[in-house]
């Protein structure tokens, strides 16, 4: 749900005294147009149609109130990427794939969330629950780079599953943050940027030694076998 359609819920929703809703969504609206640095509290305020005083109520600062709006962001980036893995169905790379144009397509439908979450400069590691969220989130690529890990063809070297997450969400973010924008900070590409994405992803994994084409084959007997947190390889 894009943060237009939350902020129409939300000023509907102040009438009856949601003030926390609606700082929200003004601060949402204000990380469009001009950025998670672009704004201070009385402009959150002012556009939430309430005192400057007024967002100390929910609020200690500004940069708790961005802390809030980057907690749901990524709680909302987790349902996403949940629900494109779908446990890794019907295989992994294919699942895989689907993980990737879901990041996307979230930094593309939702940018003033994924800057809140990945631009605000607010320390993820002070807040405990934005931790947690952003956590969860990283964690359905770590999972999806457990899944591949364990395809892992016979003779070669199994990568670190964590190394694995780390490389790919760092090829996802940066072609999001350079090419999969929903703002005007996005960069012209003579392709789509989730065919970038599918290609550089597929280039590590065939560096890695693993044959894309078979994966969903090689890996039904991998994960009927499969013993210790990352199982044998595929014979």
């Amino acid at each position: 749900m894009s943060w237009r359609k939350e902020q129409r819920r939300a000023e509907r929703g102040y009438h009856h005294g949601n003030l926390k809703e609606a700082l929200l969504q003004a601060a949402l609206g204000l990380i469009a147009e001009k950025g998670p640095g672009g704004f201070t509290f009385a402009d959150a305020a002012r556009m939430a149609g309430v005192s400057p005083a007024a967002p100390y109520r929910h609020f200690r600062d500004r940069d708790e109130l961005l802390s809030n709006i980057a907690q749901r962001g990524f709680e909302l980036f987790e349902q996403a990427l949940a629900k494109a893995w779908d446990d890794g169905r019907p295989d992994t790379v294919t699942a895989f794939m689907r993980v990737g144009r879901a990041y996307l397509a979230f930094a593309r439908s939702e940018p003033a969330y994924y800057s809140a979450m990945f631009e605000s400069g607010v320390p993820v590691d002070q807040n405990p629950l934005l931790m947690t969220a952003s956590e969860r989130a990283f964690n359905i690529i770590r999972a999806a780079a457990e899944r591949l890990a364990a395809l892992t063809p016979p003779g070669v070297a199994r990568p670190p599953a964590l190394m694995m997450a780390l490389h790919i969400w760092s090829m996802s973010h940066g072609i999001a943050a350079l090419f999969g924008r929903g703002d005007g900070a996005r960069r012209k590409l003579p392709m789509e940027p989730e065919e970038l994405l599918e290609a550089g992803v597929l280039i590590y994994l065939r560096g890695l030694g693993f044959s894309t084409e078979t994966a969903a084959e090689t890996e039904k007997p991998a994960e009927a076998t499969r013993s210790g947190p990352w199982g044998p390889a595929p014979k």
